[in-house]
């Protein structure tokens, strides 16, 4: 199992990135490591709804004229550095 996935959310009012934990008791320290992003508005940490999901997610909200597709990328490569770390440890 991947120890995350990211997705982006195309919302009428903010599009938005979240991202779901295989292990959720990590939400707060990837919430945390998220960020120094200067180009995120604000993080959360909400409960997931839907079927086949975690019980929880991190929705990352982006400033303004920010490009979605390149910040996910960002954040996803920010992550897999992030797991090998940990993994290293």
């Amino acid at each position: 199992m991947l120890p995350f996935r990211s997705e982006i959310r195309n919302s009428p009012t903010q599009p938005t990135i979240k991202i779901f934990l295989s292990d959720e008791s990590l939400d707060a320290r990837i919430k945390k490591h998220l960020e120094h992003f200067k180009e995120i508005e604000e993080i959360e940490i909400r409960e997931s709804i839907g079927q086949n999901r975690v019980n929880e997610n991190i929705t990352v909200f982006l400033k303004d004229d920010v490009d979605i597709n390149k910040m996910k990328k960002s954040i996803d490569s920010s992550l897999w550095w992030y797991f090998e770390e940990d993994l290293v440890d």
